[in-house]
Formats: structure tokens, C-alpha cells, sequence
């Protein structure tokens, strides 16, 4: 039976996984939190998978806070580059595969079409630069890679721009939401079977390489806030505002929608409209509350 190592794994992907890991009972998963697992520590990945055979390793841990990355800039290189240097060069001295979970915010986000691959990184914030570098990094030590870029995660759990929404809109009368901030939400249920589908394909030794995922379609943040409100049954209002109505540590990208093209492609994949699978999340949610 093949072993799939998972970090990061009390986070929304990690989580994500393991419910999902169910439906694949011809594998064993190893879920590890940072109290298990610290990958920041390279003298514990390596024993970790000196002393227990791994296939495959799912990298879901990850520094997120995307505004305190930037006055905590050795803390979020450390999780997001030094780590996964340290992951990708273990595993390539065991021939586990590693796929590693980067962000749309490697670039910058002044064009006006979905970008591909191909287009050339240049990171506005902390954070996109460090995820940028975990990628560098990871190529360079290891050859059997799949780095899956995506963004705008949301999970039924957590904290995240759903849950947020949801509260403030029990408690507020009107919310108000950036409208010149343009992606695609993504489901992180979806991502994982993503992974999983990359995982299973038989040959995905000839495809190792990058590749972006989201859940189909574009919207701002303002159209979400809305799409969230409406589903939920909610009476708060959505007010548009401009980025600098709202003004954060961080820059954000203005566009950071990514071409789906090649991983649907590579991999079959038919992936859902974002606004079918925010309705599957709240319904999940509303299923868990009591």
C-alpha cells in the first residue's frame, strides 16, 4: 500500500484531505500538524522519513497571514522557503514525489487575462515573495515536483473571507467590500481532490511541473461578499468600495485570476463553477452548526 505524507494538516487543505482520504482506501495517509511535524526543522523531516516509507508528500502547511508577513518576514521564509527546501530535498533523497501548494500571489497583478504558467512571477508582498522562493527552492532540490498554484481558499471551517462574512453578517447592516480586487474563489475541497487526482493518474511521472487551480469563473471580492450573503439567507448589505477605502499592511494584486488550461488538460479534470461550490460550503456549514 503507498503512503501519502500530509503537512500541514489542522489547516482548511490539510483538513480537506482528510476528509477526502476516506475515498481512497488504497492508500495510507499520515496526517501531521505542526506539533507532529515541524518542517522548519530539516533533522526531523529527514527521520521522519528515514523511518517511515513515504510515496508522496502533500505540502499543505504553509504561512498565510498575508499583512503580518510583512513585519514578520523571517517567519513566513522560514515556513514558506526554508521549510520547503527542506521538504523537497528529503523527499528527493527517499524518491517521494512532492506536491507543494503555492498562491496566485506570486504575481503581480497588472495584467488583464487569466495567467498561465508561463508568465514570469513578480511578487508585490511579503508573502508572494516567500512562496515565490519555496518554489525556487523546491526545484532545486527536488525533480519529482508538482507545484499547484491557487488561491482565494475558503473551507466551511476556519477562518477564511466565507466565515468571516457569514459572522459579519449576522452582526452588521452593511458590509463593505473591495470591488477592484479580481480572482476565482476556490473551494479547498476541490483543491484536494485535485491533488488527489494528480496522485492517482498513472502517469504522472511525465508530468511533473506547474500547474494552477481554482474553481471555474472570475469575481471581485465585493461579488463573493454578495454571492455568500444571498445563499446564506443574510439581510446585511454589500457596499463596493475601492482598495483604498480599505487599506491593508499589505498590497494586494488588482487581477490574480489563473489559466486552468493545462491542469484540466494534463489531467482530465472537469472543475466546478465557484459559485456551485461556495453553495456545497454553506450547505456543509449549515449541516455542522448546531
Amino acid at each position: 500500500m503507498q503512503s501519502i505524507l500530509v503537512t500541514g494538516a489542522d489547516g482548511q487543505l490539510g483538513q480537506a484531505v482528510r476528509t477526502i482520504a476516506k475515498s481512497y482506501p488504497d492508500f495510507r495517509f499520515v496526517f501531521t500538524g505542526r506539533q507532529e511535524l515541524d518542517i522548519t526543522d530539516f533533522d526531523l523531516v529527514k527521520r521522519l522519513l528515514a523511518t517511515d516509507k513515504v510515496d508522496y508528500c502533500i505540502n499543505a502547511a504553509a504561512y498565510t497571514a498575508v499583512d503580518k508577513a510583512e513585519s514578520e518576514l523571517e517567519r513566513a521564509f522560514k515556513v514558506n522557503a526554508d521549510a520547503v527546501e527542506n521538504l523537497a530535498a528529503v523527499c528527493a533523497g527517499h524518491n517521494t514525489v512532492l506536491l507543494h501548494v503555492s498562491t496566485d500571489f506570486v504575481f503581480d497583478g497588472n495584467q488583464n487575462r487569466p495567467y498561465t504558467e508561463e508568465d514570469q512571477p513578480q511578487p508585490i508582498n511579503a508573502y508572494g515573495q516567500s512562496k515565490l522562493s519555496g518554489e525556487v527552492r523546491a526545484w532545486q532540490a527536488c525533480e519529482k515536483l508538482v507545484v499547484i498554484r491557487s488561491g482565494w481558499l475558503y473551507a466551511e471551517q476556519g477562518s477564511n473571507f466565507l466565515n468571516t462574512i457569514l459572522r459579519l453578517g449576522t452582526e452588521r447592516d452593511e458590509l463593505r467590500v473591495v470591488y477592484d480586487q479580481i480572482g476565482t474563489p476556490t473551494n479547498v475541497r476541490d483543491l484536494a481532490q485535485c491533488l488527489m487526482k494528480m496522485i492517482t493518474d498513472s502517469d504522472l511521472s511525465s508530468k511533473w511541473g506547474t500547474y494552477h487551480f481554482a474553481n471555474e469563473g472570475v469575481c471581485s471580492w465585493y461579488d463573493f461578499a454578495v454571492e455568500i450573503v444571498q445563499q446564506a439567507g443574510l439581510d446585511s448589505r454589500v457596499t463596493p468600495i475601492l482598495t483604498e477605502g480599505y487599506p491593508t499592511p499589505a498590497e494586494r494584486p488588482r487581477y490574480s485570476v489563473l489559466d486552468k488550461a493545462k491542469v484540466k488538460g494534463t489531467f482530465g479534470l472537469d472543475i466546478p463553477h465557484w459559485r456551485s461550490s461556495l453553495l456545497k460550503a454553506i450547505s456543509m456549514r449549515s449541516q455542522q452548526t448546531p
